[in-house]
């Protein structure tokens, strides 16, 4: 035993010297660590520790076997780093070598005139993850136009297909509601026979990740299966089996996007109503909560077009939902659920209709239905999302580019690939066949020039104090010829908003009659337009508009040949006309007085005009009119058409042809008609027993003489329509 310590003493002595020469930090510092370790554990076993001989022996060989293990590390560690270099001096060689053969085959390609190709340019570039040589977008547009590509190589077609591939993402990804009409453009510009299987999976991919815009996805889809049915079905399809799939495995987020989807393919005609009564009929089966919690969301979803479409179907489902309710062997949430749905039904999906309007984009003529059930064993056709080499690439796209042209209705549709110098030629060209100093006229389709007159016009006058200010600022305006309509039109609607007439806008349109006869005849014509129009007006606008133009009328401002548009009997005039004509005439008698307007109303120069308003053709008019006039208080201007009223049987027996005594009632019977023609026709005891409704105008009558004698009778067997007025 002291032997060994010594021996083990003199070990690590040499140990310690031969770590003391080395410079190593981290021998030194692991040997000093393992050391304290053992002082520590010998420390630990307490008194029954062996003598101090020992543990110094122990430690010894501690610090010996640390060292040896450090020396073997460090032997490793500087193998390794000589091992790199050499590997690091091959690389360089390596690559210095394939660079001077790269420029090698790039000087021998100069030599004989061809440029390198495009995956000879790649081979240059640094390798990227997958293997494959990344070239920016626009480094590759540009490395296509530099070089002459050979389109039906492999190569070129799988940079199409990726292209064709990122497109499609990107233009299903960014389409939504307000934009899908020009997204629907832009995804028939892509090649969708080629890219069916790559249409299909982004679609439903994207419907996956956002299933609130599933509308959106079906009206897209709907559009295209228009002009390409195949890829309807496609779609249609996979949805189908995708379903299924979830079904099977009892995924629920996935099960609940793609009933949504199909829901919303039937809404859009794409799917057939009886494969939404299978899929009800598959979840109602064994009703469990989220079976029926997804069938009622396909019901509200579909459920306004089921109704249309198989209302007997939709019956039968409906009372499906009220057996499974009446069961009660689902929770109480989804219970509540199915009585929201009834809810709904009554009001037959009011709520939830089937299609939005921003997405009802096809006819209902237009629309191809696929007729496709959830038991059919379906193929969802995988190969089409994979890339294939195609021996005859160019001739399908050619194929594509005159269906596309056919479907889109572009006679002349340029490539994607057209240079921009080619395009700017052509501007070039355009701009050259134009004739020079011929200038374009823009048209502007807004009005915003009309609305800046009115607000001008509007404002103009409300800051003016009076009507004389008003019409000088207006004529600084400096208005076009067309815009003057406009502003004697302002006059007039300016003073319809007030709530009482305002003299302030009749002086001012009094003052433009008067400045020029233009704005007279102007007014002439609004005022036919007013009249025409006025049962649109409210009655505190009629009132404001008829003393504005009465106003006109009495100063002299306007012709009064404007009243002959007036046309005063029951079935030309509605009840705001005659509200329209009464204050006028009221609104003209108190500033003129009945005399003058009685004078005016009787000039037989202007009796042509007033035909309209005081009307002499016919018996039943003239009784209209003498009425409404009494009746607003104008009775003294009827009395013209008192007196024609009361000699018009002497007139026409004044016109009768003389006839014989003898002459048969028949003759008589002619007569009468002549006599009151345009009056109804009454048998002599009615006339005779109903008390006549020109009793009204006794009053306005002049009193007949006490002595004067009876007025001749008329013919034997008649009674004269005008009896009550001449007694």
């Amino acid at each position: 035993m002291p032997k060994r310590s010594r021996s083990g003493s003199r070990d690590g002595s040499g140990s310690e010297s031969s770590s003391s020469s080395s410079s190593s930090s981290s021998s030194s510092s692991s040997s000093s660590g393992s050391s304290k370790g053992v002082q520590n554990s010998s420390r630990r076993k307490g008194a029954d520790s062996p003598p101090r001989d020992k543990r110094n022996s122990g430690e010894t060989r501690a610090r010996g076997g640390e060292n040896d293990k450090a020396r073997k590390s460090e032997k490793e560690n500087r193998k390794a780093n000589s091992d790199d270099e050499r590997d690091d001096g091959k690389r360089d060689a390596t690559g210095a070598s394939k660079s001077n053969d790269n420029g090698r085959e790039d000087a021998a390609n100069q030599e004989k005139g061809r440029m390198p190709s495009l995956m000879e340019r790649s081979k240059t570039l640094p390798a990227g993850r997958a293997g494959g040589a990344y070239i920016p977008p626009f480094r590759l547009k540009q490395m296509l136009k530099e070089s002459e590509v050979d389109k039906s190589s492999p190569d070129y077609q799988r940079m199409t297909w990726e292209s064709l591939k990122k497109s499609i993402n990107g233009l299903i990804n960014k389409v939504t509601k307000a934009n899908i009409s020009a997204i629907i453009g832009e995804v028939f510009h892509e090649n969708l026979v080629r890219g069916r299987g790559l249409y299909a999976r982004s679609v439903m991919k994207a419907q996956l990740a956002s299933p609130s815009f599933a509308p959106v996805y079906a009206a897209l889809t709907a559009v295209i299966n228009t002009k390409l049915p195949e890829n309807g079905e496609t779609v249609l399809k996979r949805v189908i089996v995708q379903f299924r799939r979830s079904y099977k495995r009892n995924d629920k987020p996935v099960c609940t996007a793609m009933v949504r989807f199909i829901a919303h393919l039937i809404n859009q005609q794409v799917a057939h109503e009886i494969l939404g009564l299978q899929i009800l009929a598959l979840l109602l089966e064994k009703p469990t909560d989220d079976s029926v919690e997804l069938a009622v969301s396909f019901v509200k979803e579909s459920g306004a077009a089921m109704l249309q479409l198989s209302p007997q179907g939709l019956h039968a489902i409906m009372e499906r939902f009220r057996s499974v309710l009446h069961e009660g062997t689902i929770d109480k949430r989804v219970q509540y659920m199915i009585e929201g749905l009834f809810a709904v039904r009554k009001t037959n999906f009011a709520e939830f209709p089937a299609l939005d309007p921003d997405l009802d984009l096809v006819e209902a003529d237009d629309q191809i239905t696929h007729e496709v059930s959830l038991d059919d064993e379906l193929d969802p056709e995988p190969s089409l999302d994979i890339f294939h080499v195609d021996a005859d690439f160019v001739k399908h796209e050619e194929a594509w580019a005159t269906l596309r042209r056919e479907m889109l209705g572009d006679e002349e549709e340029a490539g994607e690939g057209d240079d921009e110098a080619g395009d700017e030629g052509d501007e070039e060209e355009a701009d050259d066949d134009e004739e020079p100093g011929k200038t374009q006229e823009i048209q502007d389709q807004t009005e915003t020039d009309l609305v800046n007159l009115r607000r001008t016009i509007y404002l103009t006058m409300q800051s003016s104090m009076q009507a004389d200010e008003a019409a000088h600022k207006l004529l600084k305006l400096q208005t076009k010829p067309e815009q003057e309509r406009e502003m004697m039109r302002m006059i007039i609607e300016c003073g319809m908003q007030e709530r009482t007439y305002m003299k302030y806008y009749g002086v001012l349109a009094e003052r433009f009659c008067k400045i020029k006869k233009e704005y007279g005849e102007m007014f002439d014509e609004l005022f036919a337009q007013y009249y025409a129009t006025v049962h649109r007006l409210e009655t505190n606008k009629l009132r404001n508009v008829a003393k504005i133009f009465a106003h006109l009328l009495h100063s002299d401002s306007i012709p009064w040949t404007c009243i002959e548009y007036i046309r005063l009997n029951e079935e030309e005039t509605t009840s705001s006309s005659r509200i329209f004509i009464k204050i006028l005439f009221q609104e003209i008698s108190e500033f003129l007085g009945l005399p003058k307007l009685k004078e005016r109303l009787e000039d037989p120069y202007m009796a042509q005009t007033f035909e309209g308003v005081l009307p002499r053709d016919n018996p039943r008019n003239t009784r209209f009119a003498i009425n409404f006039f009494t009746s607003i208080g104008l009775g003294g201007i009827t009395e013209g058409l008192r007196e024609h009223l009361r000699n018009m049987p002497k007139m026409i027996m004044a016109q009768q042809p003389p006839s014989d005594s003898d002459s048969s009632s028949s003759s008589s019977s002619s007569s009468e008609a002549a006599w009151v023609r345009g009056t109804p026709r009454r048998p002599p005891s009615a006339t005779a027993s109903r008390p006549s409704s020109r009793t009204r105008l006794r009053p306005h009558a002049p009193p007949p003489a006490p002595c004067s004698p009876p007025p001749s009778p008329p013919p034997r067997g008649m009674r004269s329509p005008f009896s009550s007025l001449s007694e």
